[in-house]
């Protein structure tokens, strides 16, 4: 009988920019974000593998460079091996930089689980002439070691054996790095008193518990206090009394604190290491990184390198974005068409079904309108995901440090703001969770506050299309325009806020920048559609939500029954009128009156979308006409102005058609006008229009009120919203939103645009937003301050271009 694998949990542990994350998807084959950024996991993730007798859980930690408690990634780290006791780790060190990294490994080592060293980046290594001797550090470090390159998947078997024979291992005496005498002494003494207190230590790492007491970790000592009220009925000393006292004679007697003695003797024991096990370390050679740093970061070219980047991203994403997006539509547009064929034709020509319209022009029309903007979207994320896995993302953070000092903000205030959308769109509820790790919290409530400032993505596809209807020609330089000036906007406001709301001093800034890395097609690739997949999933729940309740809002209460039946006799005087004009000798006369004249007019519909649907393809639309017309010979010359099958001409039929276009027209001003009577006397329509004699001041009508009212929930909803307005209002005509507005909006100018743009870039992001900025300052004042400040100050602006932009000219 073949026995069952055993379940096992593994932590993988690793400081940030170890390539930590793409070990751990090269053992699970799990999708994880994957960038030279440091803390960018922030959570742990895990995946599982399995070998030829275990099933592993594997546990990806936050990375982090030391298992104190000072930041949140440490203390997720620590606690999670303290109190889930892995079977083993993983240690994931840079190969090319394993000096440094052993100052955790060492840590690790502790806290006696049993380890395997995965010495990740050893192509890196080997392109600086490092020449790594594994036998000397397995010995140095007695633990396994086992070379990887996690991009390309290199070591994988190797490192899957090791983690089977390491969970397999015994329980035997570990060997830690020995300090120097004086301080292994007062750790012996302090170990002594440990063992005589070993019920209320009992299951904490002697050794790791025993260095961080006299490291004075605050977390190791609140372990220690709880534990030993517990065994207090025993007798037991005060332990946290002893530590404090051994403490004291410890800096009296040797002048420096026990934590400097402790960093002291881990980095010369990683030093001594490195020396025996490595060879051809050239100190003065210039890493390829360094060079390209004295380039990219020179003060003078730093800031128009960036700009440079910047700018050509967008314009890759406008340009090429823009043209995949409207080869894309059509299958958006053929597929709404589908959908609406599971819909038994209405006998009404102004009328659709209640559920009909509610799935065609709620649902679907706003989904479709966002859905238009993927390929811009897929484009954007690939150039996000190059910026992070070339390693130039944190460059972005050290340049613009030098900016926001001038403004009252910190260094650290750069990784919330770009994650909130700074300059290439982004999203601030994770950008507000991302100043958890500042300690300094003036800076820290500052870059809260300004972060619903920020270009965050969901509203992209709203730029995209304003751009679009006002500054095709410019669409990228346009689009970089507005994140600059929101960027530029918060600035402001920071200094205003720092100089007057927010007191306190700010803290200096401390940043990696990791060596340089040649990003992977497949990587970049993956990413992207893995967030563009997390679009479309937050579009058909909270975005699908939204649509229909805004297709509730333009729909109901409806305009009574007097007013449809004014439309019904319209209607009716249409159809008297088109059959009137036609002489009844006309043998197509039959079809233009009652059921018949129905029928042709969704037979009419169908042929067209079918030739839409075909193109310039003179194959497929030979098909079309031949399918068409085998079905109804009459219907086909009638909607085809005309023509029959055969390629003839027919007088009557032609006759017939041209009385038909006529009618189609004026059936097309009627829905337009009873379309247009709904949404007026719509509870949307009511309050869309309470606000124009505001909103006027901005160039904003009903509509855009309506729009941005309806994007509190979530920014997503505002091109969404558009679409089912437009969608509503103008029928199966719609076509493109673009299309939509340009007829329906036939005043609009340049200023609308700009005024628009400015509002919208300035207005809060959505409700998730409000609510983390509650959680993270714990205060609803707070909250309730970010939420109307915004507003009020894009108004304001957005006045002031549309009423003065006029006056420049």
């Amino acid at each position: 009988m073949k026995q069952q694998a055993r379940e096992v949990t593994v932590a993988l542990a690793g400081q940030p920019n170890s390539g930590k994350s793409t070990v751990f998807n090269m053992l699970t084959g799990a999708r994880q974000h994957v960038a030279n950024y440091p803390g960018v996991t922030v959570e742990k993730k895990w995946g599982s593998f399995a070998t030829t007798t275990l099933r592993v859980r594997l546990v990806d930690l936050p990375g982090t460079y030391s298992l104190t408690s000072y930041t949140q990634e440490e203390r997720i780290a620590r606690d999670f091996i303290l109190t889930e006791k892995p079977e083993a780790l993983v240690a994931v060190v840079d190969a090319s930089n394993l000096e440094r990294s052993l100052y955790l490994v060492f840590q690790l080592r502790e806290m006696d689980i049993p380890i395997v060293l995965c010495l990740n980046m050893m192509d890196t290594a080997k392109s600086r002439g490092l020449a790594i001797d594994l036998e000397v550090l397995e010995h140095e470090l007695d633990m396994p070691v086992v070379p990887t390159v996690g991009k390309k998947g290199l070591g994988k078997r190797e490192l899957v054996h090791a983690v089977e024979r390491a969970v397999g291992q015994s329980p035997r005496a570990r060997r830690y790095i020995r300090y120097d005498a004086e301080l292994e002494s007062f750790l012996e003494r302090l170990d002594a008193r440990l063992e005589e207190s070993r019920a209320s230590v009992d299951s904490l790492p002697r050794r790791w518990l025993t260095v961080k007491l006299m490291e004075n970790d605050e977390e190791a000592r609140k372990r220690l206090v709880g534990r030993h009220e517990v065994a207090r009925e025993g007798n037991v000393g005060d332990l946290v009394e002893y530590v404090d006292f051994l403490r004291r004679e410890y800096i009296e007697s040797f002048k420096r604190s026990p934590e400097k003695s402790i960093a002291a003797g881990r980095y010369h024991a990683a030093g001594e290491i490195v020396a025996r096990a490595i060879e051809g370390r050239d100190f003065d050679r210039r890493s390829v990184t360094d060079r390209i740093d004295s380039i990219v970061l020179q003060p003078i070219l730093a800031p128009i390198i960036l700009a440079g980047i910047l700018l050509t991203f967008y314009q890759a994403t406008m340009v090429y974005g823009t043209v995949l997006a409207d080869r894309f539509f059509p299958a958006l547009q053929e597929g709404k068409e589908i959908i609406a064929g599971l819909f038994a034709p209405t006998p009404d020509l102004i009328r659709s079904g209640l559920l009909q319209g509610l799935v065609l022009d709620g649902l679907v029309g706003g989904v479709i309108a966002i859905l238009y903007y993927v390929p811009i979207f897929l484009i954007l994320f690939g150039c996000i995901a190059i910026l992070e896995d070339s390693g130039y993302m944190p460059r972005m953070a050290f340049i613009m440090d030098r900016i926001l000092r001038s403004f009252g903000l910190h260094g650290q205030s750069t990784l919330p703001l770009i994650l909130g959308g700074v300059v290439v769109g982004g999203c601030a509820v994770p950008g507000v969770m991302a100043t958890r790790a500042m300690k300094d919290e003036k800076a820290r409530l500052i870059t809260i506050l300004i972060m619903p400032l920020m270009n965050c993505l969901a509203k992209i596809p709203f730029y995209v299309l304003i751009v679009g209807l006002f500054f095709s020609a410019y669409q990228g330089l346009v689009l970089f325009g507005i994140s600059l000036f929101g960027f530029f906007v918060a600035l402001l406001i920071a200094k205003l806020f720092s100089s007057y709301l927010v007191r306190g001093e700010s803290a200096p800034f401390v940043m990696e920048l990791p060596a340089y890395h040649v990003p992977t097609i497949r990587g970049v690739l993956s990413r992207a559609v893995e967030r563009v997949w997390l679009f479309i999933r937050k579009i058909v729940t909270i975005v699908a939500v939204v649509m229909v309740g805004v297709w509730f809002f333009v729909t109901f209460p409806g305009i009574g029954f007097e007013r449809e039946m004014h439309y019904d006799a319209r209607l009716a005087e249409a159809e008297k009128d088109l059959y009137d004009t036609i002489a009844p000798s006309n043998r197509y006369a039959r079809y233009l009156s009652g059921d018949s004249l129905v029928d042709l007019m969704h037979y009419r519909d169908g042929l067209n979308e079918a030739q839409r649907n075909a193109g310039e393809d003179a194959h497929e639309l030979k098909e079309v006409e031949r399918t068409f017309s085998t079905r109804n010979p009459a219907f086909f010359a009638l909607a085809n102005n005309g023509v029959t099958a055969d390629g003839m001409i027919d007088p009557a039929a032609r006759e017939a058609a041209s009385k038909l276009k006529r009618f189609e027209r004026k059936v097309r001003g009627i829905k337009r006008e009873r379309r247009k009577e709904i949404i007026d006397a719509s509870w949307a329509g009511r309050v869309g229009r309470s606000l124009e004699p505001v909103s006027m001041w901005a160039g904003f009508n009903w509509r855009i009120n309506i729009a941005i009212i309806s994007s509190f929930a979530a920014k997503e909803s505002l091109v969404g919203t558009l679409g089912t307005i437009y969608s509503f209002e103008e029928g199966s005509q719609a076509g493109t939103l673009e299309q939509s507005i340009r007829r329906t909006e036939s005043g609009w100018t340049v200023w609308h645009g700009l005024a628009v743009l400015v509002f919208v870039a300035l207005f809060p992001p959505c409700l998730a937003t409000l609510i983390m900025i509650r959680h993270e300052t714990q205060s609803t004042g707070w909250m309730i301050f970010a939420t109307i400040y915004p507003i009020v100050t894009g108004f304001i602006l957005a006045c002031l271009v549309f009423q003065l932009g006029p006056l420049l000219i």
